[in-house]
């Protein structure tokens, strides 16, 4: 037996122990669910001591199968540790089994170099053949880096097998791959705000998930008392990286889009002209829909009287207009400001009965604050409104001084409903009214909040995210090459500002170890023309290949492709302006080339997304059909993971044609 098969021997009988303890470690957290029902405590600390154990049980159950250790670090003091996604361990007391990635100790893992070894005598790093289950007998190779003796300077065969292997199913977690500089970010505190502006292929939604499920390992309380939300850009991203977390032992996580966590119960049911939903996610809005909901408070006019058994209380409007104006002032949430007018009605009534009757029981201010006339008061200054009343007023009727009167046209309804609550609303309206419900009552803050593709957010879509952070923290992910919305960034600090965060550093990451060198390189030639300043991204992969076809028939160009493709490993996207998709769909399945590995999908939903093979049609196409067209395409050519074919009938955009 050679040494290397005697290492991986003892390997796979160590997973065959950390398989062992981890089913012991599943069956022990379901005994603790029963017993945890006997323990004595009050009702509230019974419930919540069950949800705990209930919760633990739960997420320990459903964690996916998988290799446990990816990863080993023998220490200069004789210590060793293996890596893996979860620690497991003979008892909770007894030195782990496996360390959990996110562990202090485990750093080094990600970080020791030749020329900072960290105390790490040898890195070794795990082989397990593609998609296991966790049967030891998928270790299938080891490689060791000793540190000390000068070894480490770049990615070994394993790390770069793992990093290319073939992306088949949804996106799969980078714990094994982590680079320094990711791991950097990865491990930032949970009070910072980031902003990684991150070329294709450069890992930044990982980063982003890895930072979440670090966050909750590192501040579990702190971070699930709030709650952790993942915003995508899309549902089909979003089930693309749904399992990327579960993977890494966290479940309790809340993953949408925008438009998911905005929701009212309202369908869209209206679509606004280009011009209209310009205006409606101006930053402006946010001023008019303000100056809306409180044009409807009202200085008193007149005095108030409250009757009490034979008394009447009076108070002079002179000192009721002093409230109101006092609670506008101060700017509270709407609903508040109605609240706190109330109460300080009450007790300027209350002031007048003491003087002359004694103290007032607190059951009197209640009845006070309920009676006709303080209503009725409330009513007139102050009265209850809905965000959908007051849009529907200003949309009926645009007159706010900061819009222009084209831009009132633009928004303004046609056809007016007859009440706002059978009014027809739009996809950008449903912002519009996230905004006025922050107005008048502001929601629950989360502990941290993860935004990929940020870059495409509209300033009110930021204002809508900015509530909802509170006082926690953002990971802010995107790229502004990528920008394809009509209001997409172009620069990091104003889109900050939006978000509610002035100081946040801006972290560039251009290395990429997604796309080969080869995607990139074409893909960069767009840059010059995108009218934004980002670093051009350069990939540590000299592997993959590119070819750029003109052909006479493009679908036809497209079947070849694909039946090309399907003869080697991975998955397949083809990729066209969105009126060439059911074409080249009809004409794929015509020839027997439609299945699983094969998806044919418009340029429009390739964002974050990736494919061993992409066919790109007829890129001319792609850029004509949208303002922002050549980021499209920007964002269609760096989809590919190993190969890329473009093929096209029209000329190509200028900045791809070879000079």
């Amino acid at each position: 037996m050679t040494s290397l098969d005697h290492e991986l021997s003892k390997e796979r009988a160590h997973h065959d122990t950390c398989r062992a303890a981890l089913d012991r470690m599943v069956d022990g957290a379901a005994h603790h669910v029963v017993t945890g029902e006997d323990v004595s405590a009050s009702g509230a600390d019974a419930e919540a001591l069950g949800y705990h154990l209930r919760s633990h049980a739960k997420e320990m159950r459903e964690e996916p199968r998988g290799p446990l250790f990816f990863g080993r670090l023998d220490l200069e003091d004789g210590h060793r540790h293996h890596i893996g996604r979860r620690r497991i361990g003979e008892h909770p007391a007894a030195p782990p089994l496996v360390v959990d990635w996110r562990a202090p100790v485990a750093r080094p893992f990600y970080q020791a170099s030749a020329r900072d070894p960290l105390g790490v005598r040898v890195r070794r790093r795990f082989g397990w053949a593609p998609l296991s289950d966790g049967d030891s007998a998928d270790l299938t190779g080891l490689e060791d880096e000793h540190l000390t003796a000068g070894e480490g300077g770049g990615p070994g065969a394993l790390l770069t097998g793992e990093i290319e292997r073939p992306r088949v199913g949804p996106m799969r977690d980078i714990a094994a791959t982590i680079r320094p500089e990711q791991d950097d970010l990865v491990r930032a505190g949970l009070t910072e705000s980031l902003c990684v502006q991150g070329a294709p292929g450069t890992g930044k939604t990982a980063v982003g998930l890895h930072r979440a499920a670090y966050l909750l390992y590192t501040h579990p309380q702190r971070i699930r008392r709030g709650g952790l939300l993942i915003l995508g850009p899309n549902r089909t991203f979003l089930s693309y990286i749904a399992e990327v977390l579960p993977a890494l032992g966290e479940s309790d996580v809340r993953q949408c889009t925008l438009e998911d966590e905005i929701d009212r119960g309202h369908p869209v049911r209206a679509e606004d002209a280009p011009a209209a939903e310009a205006v409606k996610h101006d930053a402006r809005m946010a001023g008019v829909l303000h100056r809306a909901l409180y044009a409807r408070t009202a200085l008193p006019t007149g005095p108030l009287e409250v009757p009490d058994g034979s008394y009447r209380w009076r108070v002079p409007a002179d000192e009721l207009a002093g409230i109101v104006a006092d609670v506008r002032a101060e700017a509270p949430p709407y609903a508040v400001g109605r609240e706190r007018v109330r109460s300080r009605v009450v007790r300027a009534v209350r002031l007048r009965a003491e003087r002359r009757a004694g103290p007032r029981s607190g059951a009197w201010e209640q009845r006070t604050g309920r009676s006709r006339a303080v209503a009725a008061l409330l009513d007139a200054c102050w009265p209850r409104v809905t965000p959908e009343e007051v849009l529907a007023g200003v949309l009926a009727d645009p007159c706010d001084p900061a819009l222009t009167a084209a831009e009132r046209d633009a928004i303004r309804w046609a056809r007016p409903p007859r009440s706002y609550r059978s009014a027809r609303w739009s996809a950008a309206d449903l912002v519009l009214l996230d905004e006025l419900a922050g107005l008048v009552e502001r929601p629950p803050g989360y502990g941290h909040i993860v935004v990929d593709e940020a870059q495409d957010l509209s300033p009110m879509q930021c204002r809508a995210i900015a509530r909802r952070a509170g006082s926690g923290s953002l990971t802010v992910l995107g790229d502004l090459a990528q920008g394809t919305t009509p209001w997409a960034a172009r620069d990091w600090s104003e889109h900050l500002a939006h978000l509610g965060r002035t100081s946040v550093p801006v972290v560039a990451l251009t290395t990429g170890y997604r796309a080969p060198a080869g995607v990139v390189a074409l893909a960069n030639r767009l840059l010059a023309a995108l009218d934004v300043d980002v670093p051009p991204g350069r990939s540590l992969r000299r592997d993959g290949e590119v070819t750029v076809r003109e052909v006479r028939d493009v679908r036809e160009a497209v079947c070849g492709a694909v039946r090309a493709a399907l003869a080697r490993e991975g998955s397949i996207g083809v990729i066209a302006a969105a009126r060439a998709v059911p074409g080249l769909r009809a004409a794929l399945e015509a020839a027997g080339l439609a299945g699983h590995r094969v998806t044919v999908l418009p340029a429009a939903l390739a964002k974050g997304l990736e494919y061993d093979h992409v066919v790109v049609a007829e890129p001319a196409d792609i850029v004509a059909a949208e303002p922002r067209g050549l980021n499209r395409l920007y964002v269609v050519l760096t989809r590919a993971v190993s190969r890329l074919d473009v093929l096209h009938a029209r000329p190509l955009p200028g900045p791809l044609r070879r000079g």
